[in-house]
Parts: structure tokens; sequence; C-alpha cells
């Protein structure tokens, strides 16, 4: 192994333990709750009546000509909206990133915000789907390297499905610019994240969620990012709110020339169930 290479072993390894010594610290505070494994599975439900406040933090390693280390933390609150027939689940993801520039440099703010809405039926068995449209909103506080300067639109649809202690689904979507500047790149982005888990009892799952994406404006052979990975996830109390921690790693089978390896992703999600949960 080149020394190059145990250099990106090493920083990837110096992340894992610091995100997985946060998550068992946390993970750890109430490891004797009684079993929580009806609202772990409500959690992993994209459709579900639960007004969540989730935080991801994503470590994608190895990106750019230097093989730096990007951050991206999202903020990705989701709002019900029930009705006698329908639900309307509102999810916005609202990133703030560290983009690398250079041997050293990096710049760090807000980027642009997508905002999805989605159609469900309010009865539904262990199948349920929603359709909707997607908003892309160029909020990026540095519109030359965190933001697209696009204003976008597009379709949006998810499906969920539950047997036994399995949850597994996916949701996809895809996005055009509809007005901007006519020297920024149009947007014509499709992204995709299918899920699997296995519910163990006391809010214990382990799963897979890996998020992929095709740029369409992209050159050939460089626009797709496809990552593969599992995570493990918990669900707990702090005090008396419930929240769901979870910690995985996605290797990147394909992805851009200076696109990220890998990434390690933490996420602590806030939750705030009816009295019916």
């Amino acid at each position: 192994m080149s020394e190059r290479q145990r250099s990106k072993w090493g920083r990837r390894a110096s992340l894992g333990v610091l995100a997985l010594g946060c998550w068992v610290a946390l993970a750890g505070v109430t490891l004797a709750e009684d079993d929580a494994s009806d609202l772990a599975k409500t959690v992993q439900n994209p459709l579900a009546s639960l007004v969540s406040l989730p935080f991801q933090a994503n470590f994608n390693t190895d990106t750019g000509p230097f093989d730096r280390d990007a951050f991206n933390l999202n903020m990705q609150p989701v709002v019900p909206f029930t009705g006698e027939k329908w639900n309307v689940i509102a999810r916005a993801i609202i990133p703030f990133n560290s983009v690398p520039q250079g041997a050293t440099d990096s710049v760090f703010g807000l980027g642009d915000t997508n905002l999805s809405l989605f159609w469900s039926p309010n009865k539904s068995g262990n199948l349920t789907w929603g359709v909707g449209p997607i908003f892309g909103l160029p909020t990026a506080s540095n519109q030359e390297v965190l933001g697209s300067q696009q204003w976008s639109l597009g379709v949006t649809g998810v499906i969920f499905y539950q047997t036994g202690n399995w949850t597994m689904g996916g949701v996809a979507s895809n996005q055009w610019s509809v007005a901007g500047p006519d020297d920024r790149a149009d947007v014509n982005l499709f992204a995709a994240q299918y899920f699997v888990n296995y519910n163990f009892g006391k809010g214990w799952a382990l799963g897979t969620a890996p998020s992929l994406s095709a740029n369409w404006e992209a050159s050939s052979g460089e626009e797709w990012t496809i990552p593969w990975g599992l995570q493990v996830s918990k669900l707990t109390h702090f005090g008396s709110r419930p929240v769901s921690l979870l910690l995985g790693y996605y290797e990147n089978s394909d992805h851009p020339v200076n696109g990220p390896e890998g990434q390690i992703r933490f996420q602590i999600n806030f939750l705030f169930p009816s009295k019916a949960h």
C-alpha cells in the first residue's frame, strides 16, 4: 500500500472512530429503555404522520484532485399535514457545506435548498406510496462555489413496504432548471435512495440506504454517483424526547473524477410523535 493510500485510510479511520465514539455515547444514554420497535419502524417510513427534525452529517472522503475530505450537514425537517383521504408530507433539505478549494482552502456556507411535497393516501396497509413536486431553491450563500444559481422544478415519488421486522422502499426525483442566469449550467439532476432495514427490537436496526445521483448535464462517464454500504440505527431518548441515531459507511463504486470515494454518515433525528404513537 502506498503512502497516499495509507493516508487516505488513516483519515477515514479517524473520522469513523470519531463518529462511532459520538454515536456510542449518545446511544448508550438509555440502553435499558422499553421496546421502541414500533416507533423505530415509523421513523423508517418517509410517509409517516410524524413530525421530525433530522440533522445528517456526511463526511465525504477523498474529494477533488487533492483527495481532501468535504463536509455536508443537512437539516431535513419533515412536517405532515393529515386530511380525511389524503396526507401531504412536506420534506425539506437545507444543506450546509464545506467544499475544499485547492490543496488547503475551503468554502463553508449554506447550499441550495430542496423542498418536496408528497400526496399520500391517508389509509393504507403495509404498502403505501406518495407522489408530488420537488422544488430547487437557489439559497446558497456563495453561488459560485456552493450553489447553482438556478430555480428548478421536478417530480418525486416514494414507495414504502413493511412486513414483520423488515421495512423497505425507495424515493426518487428528477428536477430541471426553470429560471436562472444563462451563463450558469442548467440543472437536470436525478436522485434516488432505496432502503432496506431489519429491526431487531428495542429500537435497534441494521440496514442500507445509499443515495444515488446522476447529473445529466455532465460529460459522458461523469454522470453517476453510486454508493454501497451499511448503517446501524438506534431509537433512544434524551429525557422525554425520542431521538433516532444513525451511523453508516458508504463506498462509491462509481463517481465523477473529482467526486468523493466514500462517505461516513452520522444522523441525529429529533422526533415529535403524536399521542397515537
